[in-house]
């Protein structure tokens, strides 16, 4: 009874709607994400450059109205919080327009609306909370912390990994112009000191 108990209690929790993805922005192109919220509700933004270019991105929201609620150029990851005013369409964009030729990799988690709690009787209930229900909702909040912990830590293995390829690519090229280059030097040292031998042959032959 007591295990089922914990279930039906941990079963009971609420996700919080919203929308968590990653996408490719190209070069000299702008993205927009839509989302129809009500009056007095509070939404969050995090977002981050998992690779391209210098890592940097333009990020922009608007309100119903068209009104600018956060305005920001060359961000590489940045978080916003606002609650609504209005009830309408509110607008996420990234842009990459002022990028020539290096396209983008954008993660965004966008999460609107209050948690509920994780049962109905602990919105009313005026008396402390059971020694079960303090450690549902304890070990609830450690479960959302262990998730924003592994969201934030595959973003940065992304990044990192990203990161690494690109070097790895630089140091290969750098390899194979540097081989080149010592096989062209030793062809020519070869050619130059071969041309001393036979102009020396050449001479010898022409004073007899």
């Amino acid at each position: 009874m007591f295990c089922l108990r914990v279930s039906c209690l941990l079963l009971s929790v609420s996700v919080v709607f919203g929308t968590e993805l990653t996408f490719e922005l190209p070069d000299n192109q702008k993205q927009c994400f839509y989302e129809d919220l009500d009056k007095d509700v509070k939404f969050n933004i995090d977002f981050q450059v998992i690779s391209g270019g210098n890592y940097d991105v333009d990020c922009f929201v608007t309100d119903p109205h068209n009104n600018v609620l956060y305005n920001e150029r060359k961000k590489q990851y940045d978080s916003f919080s606002h609650t609504t005013t209005k009830k309408g369409v509110y607008r996420v964009c990234f842009s990459n327009e002022f990028s020539t030729f290096t396209h983008k990799i954008v993660y965004l988690d966008f999460r609107h609306r209050d948690e509920t709690p994780l049962l109905d009787t602990m919105m009313s209930k005026s008396t402390a909370l059971t020694q079960l229900e303090s450690s549902c909702v304890a070990i609830h909040e450690i479960l959302k912390v262990v998730s924003e912990s592994q969201t934030w830590y595959r973003l940065r293995e992304a990044y990192d990994r990203t990161r690494a390829e690109h070097l790895h690519q630089r140091v290969a090229y750098w390899s194979i112009g540097e081989t080149v280059l010592l096989f062209t030097i030793g062809l020519g040292q070869v050619m130059l000191l071969k041309s001393f031998f036979t102009d020396k042959k050449a001479s010898v032959a022409a004073s007899t």
